[in-house]
């Protein structure tokens, strides 16, 4: 299962570096990325060209007899280096109203300063309810 996941984890990195470089789907009919193939790329999904952060290490062996595998994992992660995620706060609904609630206020307040000449807000504008 291992070895599966490994190759499924292979074929969905290809097939979103192809997708991010602009050349399309991995192959013509082929056109999804193959995330549920595996547990590990299901897990994986948000991560590998989703809403996550990712960061991938490479690693290598200095000895010559390992020059394939070395170069193996490279070609693996320049293609990986290849996909780019559009990473993203989770927030929750009410906090993301709050946020916009106070942007929104912060807009009004300029808006009152600038309008009406004033260095500093009124105070009947500073106290909480």
């Amino acid at each position: 299962n291992i070895n599966q996941s490994l190759f499924v984890l292979r074929r969905v990195i290809a097939a979103l570096s192809r997708r991010d470089r602009g050349e399309g789907p991995a192959q013509e009919d082929d056109p999804h990325v193959p995330y549920r193939e595996s547990k590990l790329t299901s897990l994986l999904q948000h991560a590998l060209g989703g809403g996550g952060f990712m960061l991938m290490l490479a690693c290598l062996s200095p000895a010559d007899r390992h020059f394939e595998e070395n170069l193996s994992t490279l070609q693996y992660a320049s293609q990986a280096a290849l996909i780019k995620n559009e990473p993203v706060v989770n927030l929750d609904p009410k906090d993301r109203l709050i946020q916009r609630l106070r942007h929104q206020l912060s807009l009004a307040h300029a808006y009152i300063l600038d309008h009406m000449g004033l260095d500093e807000l009124p105070v009947e504008l500073l106290e909480d309810p």
